[in-house]
């Protein structure tokens, strides 16, 4: 960081991440962040929906982070909320499992039936 600009950039960008860590939303997606989550690419993960939920324009959906669900062997696991719905976890969340969550689930309103947790 070297201008006052800079500063203005990335208190702007850590605002925008708070906001869509918070707040009264349509839908939360939570990702698992415990060692093993952290392990098999839960930062990924979290990164990777943070994106994407920018980049489809849906700023009614809060992310936020857990820790371990309890099954380690499926993680990199997700929890999608959406208001008045039953939740809906997901299991081995890569960037590409979330892109289609994102687009099917959070946008389209369907459940990713293959990725869900069993």
């Amino acid at each position: 960081m070297k201008t006052l600009d800079d500063l203005r950039k990335m208190r702007d960008q850590v605002r925008k991440d708070l906001d869509m860590r918070s707040g009264a939303k349509r839908a939360r997606v939570t990702v698992c962040m415990g060692t093993c989550g952290i392990a098999a690419g839960a930062r990924e993960t979290m990164q990777a929906f943070l994106r994407d939920l920018e980049s489809a324009g849906l700023g009614d959906v809060a992310v936020t982070a857990a820790g371990c669900a309890g099954f380690c062997e499926k993680e990199p696991m997700v929890e999608v909320e959406i208001k008045d719905e039953k939740p809906v976890r997901y299991c081995h969340v890569d960037a590409a499992a979330v892109a289609r969550i994102v687009q099917e689930h959070l946008v389209n309103g369907k459940v990713v039936e293959d990725l869900v947790f069993a």
